[in-house]
C-alpha cells in the first residue's frame, strides 16, 4: 500500500489515487504516509510483540449485503479479539484489500469511515498492506500487530485437570445472528444480528492474573474447546445448562442450543481457570476491562483423559452433538 510523491494530484496512478482517497485518514506515524513499501514501527520499550492475521471473504465470513461500514470493523475486531486471548494490547494493523468489479467507491468509503470509528475506540491505526483487483469476491486480509509484557502472553497450553472451564460474555449470539440475516429467526431486538456484525474483542482483561490458559471462540464453542483439549493433552466436560446465554438468544427457543454450541462468531474468549481463582471469580461475576465489567461464567472443567469433549444436558445426561464447529479448509 505505497503511495508515490506525484507533483500533483492528477499525476497519482489510479492505485495509489484509491489509496490515497481511502486509507490515507487511516495511516499512523509507523506507516510513512504510505509513500513506502513498508512500515517502520518501534515495539513499546520492554514489551515483546504479538502478531496474529485473519482472513475474510465474501459470502463466508460476512454476506454481501452487509453494510460496509461494519465489514471492515467486523475485521479488526475478529483480529483483535485474537490479541485479547493473549492478554496484549494493540499497537498497529496492515490491510489486504482485493476488490472485485461490484464493490463502489462509495462503499469503500464507508467501509474506511467504520474502520476509523474502531481505531479510535482500540486505540491503534493503519501501518500499511497491499491493494490488488480480483474477478472473484472481495478478499480481506488483516494483519494485527499488539504488545504485551515478556512472559505474561497467555497461551493455549497450561490448562491442569481440575480446572474450571469459563467464558466471557455470552455464547451463540453470533451464529444465531447469521441465521437471522437469513430469514430463519426473527430477531425483534436486532441484538442478535449486530452481534454476528459487530464482535466485542475483549481487551484488556487481566487474563495472566487468572488463567492458566486461553484462546477466543471463533469456530464453535465445543470446537475451540476441543482446540484447548487437545493441547494440554485432557479431556474437557461442558455443561450446556450453564451456558450463559443472551435474552435474545433465549427467544429463539432451545431448538437452537446446538447452533450455540457449535456455531462460532462468538468471538468471547474460552479460558481455563485454576481452582485457586475460581470462587473469587464466581463471587465477583466479572472481569474488568477499560472498557467496563466483562460478564464471565463457569461452563464446565478439565479432567485426566484422552483429549476429547463430553456435553451434558439436564440431569447431566450426554448431550449428543451434531458437528463439532466451522472449519477452514
Amino acid at each position: 500500500m505505497t503511495v508515490p510523491r506525484p507533483a500533483n494530484q492528477t499525476d497519482l496512478p489510479q492505485e495509489f489515487a484509491f489509496i490515497r482517497r481511502h486509507f490515507a485518514a487511516l495511516a499512523g506515524p509507523a506507516a510513512l504516509e504510505l509513500r513506502d513499501d513498508a512500515a517502520v514501527f518501534t515495539p513499546p520499550p520492554g514489551l515483546q510483540l504479538v502478531i496474529a492475521t485473519d482472513a475474510m471473504v465474501e459470502n463466508v465470513h460476512f454476506l454481501p449485503d452487509d453494510p460496509p461500514l461494519t465489514v471492515g470493523r467486523k475485521l479488526l475486531r475478529c483480529n483483535l479479539s485474537d490479541l485479547a486471548a493473549m492478554g496484549a494490547r494493540p499497537e498497529g494493523w496492515l490491510l489486504t484489500f482485493a476488490r472485485p468489479p461490484h464493490i463502489t467507491e462509495d462503499w469503500v468509503a464507508q467501509f474506511c469511515t467504520g474502520l476509523k470509528a474502531d481505531q479510535n475506540l482500540f486505540g491503534l491505526s493503519l501501518m500499511g498492506g497491499d491493494t490488488t483487483s480480483t474477478s472473484g469476491p472481495l478478499v480481506l486480509s488483516l494483519t494485527i500487530l499488539g504488545s504485551v509484557t515478556p512472559g505474561q502472553a497467555v497461551q493455549r497450553r497450561g490448562a491442569q485437570a481440575g480446572d474450571g472451564l469459563w467464558v466471557t460474555g455470552t455464547i451463540g449470539d453470533g451464529a444465531l445472528g447469521l441465521r437471522v440475516l437469513q430469514g430463519k429467526i426473527e430477531d425483534p431486538s436486532g441484538h442478535l444480528a449486530q452481534r454476528y456484525r459487530l464482535p466485542e474483542p475483549r481487551l484488556g482483561l487481566p487474563l495472566h492474573d487468572v488463567a492458566r490458559c486461553a484462546m477466543d471462540i471463533s469456530d464453535g464453542l465445543v470446537q475451540d474447546t476441543g482446540h484447548l483439549a487437545r493441547e494440554n493433552g485432557l479431556a474437557a466436560v461442558i455443561d450446556a445448562t450453564q451456558l450463559p446465554l443472551s435474552p435474545a438468544a433465549r427467544h429463539a427457543g432451545p431448538d437452537w442450543l446446538q447452533t450455540c454450541l457449535t456455531g462460532g462468531d462468538d468471538y468471547e474468549l474460552l479460558m481455563a481457570i485454576p481452582p485457586a481463582q475460581e470462587e473469587r471469580l464466581a463471587r465477583q461475576g466479572y472481569l474488568q476491562s477499560p472498557y467496563g465489567h466483562v460478564p464471565v461464567t463457569r461452563i464446565g472443567y478439565f479432567q485426566d483423559g484422552a483429549p476429547s469433549v463430553q456435553v451434558l444436558g439436564d440431569n447431566g445426561h450426554p448431550l449428543p452433538v451434531e458437528t463439532g464447529g466451522w472449519s477452514h479448509l
